[in-house]
């Protein structure tokens, strides 16, 4: 009988301990949080998508097609063509738009895809690719270049 009060202690001090290790943040979650806010004071807008079927990314099962972070920028008076293009060996290749934007040189790392469409250029990325966000200025440029194109 003495006994059962000690396992019951011991037992209700195991139960917290692992209540509060269990609340602790993955290191990898709390990056992509900092890289997600970090894009947003720089008016880069993530977001994340399911993947369109043009962007030929695998889909997560037969019936679900996987979520893709997507980084665009807004252009307020901007009246772009639509474009869509995969990134394959570091260049463009185009899925729908002008020919201008053909085997155009990609130098980030981990980018899926880029589409254009009125007023909106964005990428899908792999945001695991670069999770010290050391890229994002560099994103925020390229985008802005291909609207100028």
């Amino acid at each position: 009988m003495e006994n059962t009060g000690i396992w019951v202690t011991v037992f209700i001090v195991v139960f917290v301990l692992g209540s509060i290790f269990g609340l602790r943040v993955n290191p990898r979650e709390k990056a992509l949080g900092i890289m997600r806010e970090k894009a947003r004071k720089m008016s880069l807008h993530p977001r994340l998508v399911a993947a369109p079927d043009w962007t030929k990314i695998p889909k997560a099962s037969e019936n679900r097609a996987s979520m893709v972070a997507y980084y665009s920028v807004l252009i307020p008076d901007a009246r772009l063509p639509l474009m869509r293009a995969l990134v394959v060996d570091d260049k463009l290749e185009l899925v729908y738009g002008d020919d201008k934007f053909k085997d155009l040189p990609i130098t980030l790392k981990g980018i899926y895809a880029i589409d254009m469409q009125a007023n909106c250029v964005g990428l899908y990325w792999n945001e695991e690719s670069d999770l010290r966000a050391t890229q994002l200025d560099d994103m925020k440029a390229f985008l802005h270049s291909l609207a100028e194109l």
